[in-house]
């Protein structure tokens, strides 16, 4: 007997079937539709598994920018106590550096995306920037789990798949088994 089907943000949960006859006399399946029923569904767990893949990678790509930009903030707070100039590089475009001499600096501007740009205190922009690390280390938690819950759905859809068709062999020769064979 299927288990209740539950769900996981949007990923429909796949249920462990124990007992096919029963499984297809509910669903009102024959053994070709359920086993195309099947097949959809695990398509449908691999496109939801490419975008949560491509959501993951993002995400880590995200968070060392975000840890390098509040190292960067750190060091101006730093500097901004003592009386000497930072010199940094900075990229202004890919592959193209520039030096540049920092002096007293009160404020940082933050690439916020979407061609925006906000000027923000050094304590903001840390309080910022913490925060948005904060929220990406968690989303990607969230992913990690929602990764984990959709590769047991599919694997218990595989495995259902394997057991409805092999349900249906064994059917087929337990058919053959019994009708007379002719001589």
């Amino acid at each position: 007997m299927a288990e209740a089907i539950t769900e996981r943000r949007g990923i429909p949960a796949a249920s462990f079937v124990q007992d096919v006859q029963s499984y297809l006399t509910q669903s009102d399946l024959d053994v070709n539709s359920a086993l195309a029923f099947l097949q959809e569904r695990l398509q449908q767990y691999r496109v939801v598994e490419m975008k949560l893949l491509a959501q993951q990678r993002d995400l880590q790509a995200k968070i060392p920018d975000i840890e390098k930009c509040l190292d960067i903030v750190a060091t101006l707070q730093a500097k901004k106590d003592s009386s000497e100039a930072l010199i940094a590089d900075f990229e202004v475009a890919e592959g193209i550096y520039s030096r540049a001499k920092i002096e007293d600096a009160e404020s940082v501007c933050l690439w916020l995306g979407a061609n925006v740009m906000l000027q923000y205190s050094c304590e903001e922009a840390s309080a910022l920037l913490q925060t948005n690390l904060e929220n990406a280390k968690a989303s990607l938690e969230v992913l990690v789990a929602d990764l984990q819950f959709l590769r047991d759905q599919v694997t218990i859809t595989q495995v259902t798949t394997a057991r409805v068709y092999n349900w249906d062999v064994h059917q087929r020769r337990l058919r053959q088994a019994t009708t007379p064979k002719e001589s």
